[in-house]
């Protein structure tokens, strides 16, 4: 089974910068599709940024997503941090894993870790 985990969230001024990391055992991450959403305070999840995965880093617009090969990690930087960027992230990791021989999809979610931006 896979189990993914994040790390990195807390209480940041609104200006600066954060890295959140998404890790995920039981699969060697590299090839897999990672994907960034967050739900801010009553209000649906939506999706941030996102690495394919066959990628090594993405940009989307304040939100870069980068593969940490060393640590199996993929992290998330959001830069110029606003009040709005508030709210819990999760990781969503895609990808193929050999079961006896068979390459079967999997799709697992991370419990989530909280941003708070002050102003």
């Amino acid at each position: 089974q896979v189990q993914v985990v994040e790390s990195g969230g807390g209480l940041v001024q609104a200006g600066g910068s954060l890295r959140l990391s998404c890790t995920a055992s039981g699969t060697s991450f590299r090839s897999d599709h990672v994907d960034w959403y967050r739900q801010p305070p009553e209000k649906q999840r939506e999706w941030v940024a996102g690495m394919p995965g066959s990628g090594v880093s993405s940009v989307t617009g304040r939100f870069t997503v980068s593969r940490d090969n060393r640590k199996s990690a993929v992290n998330l930087r959001i830069d110029s941090l606003k009040p709005e960027d508030t709210g819990i992230y999760y990781c969503n990791v895609r990808g193929l894993r050999n079961i006896r021989g068979t390459l079967l999809p999997f799709d697992y979610w991370g419990q989530g870790t909280q941003v708070t931006v002050s102003s």
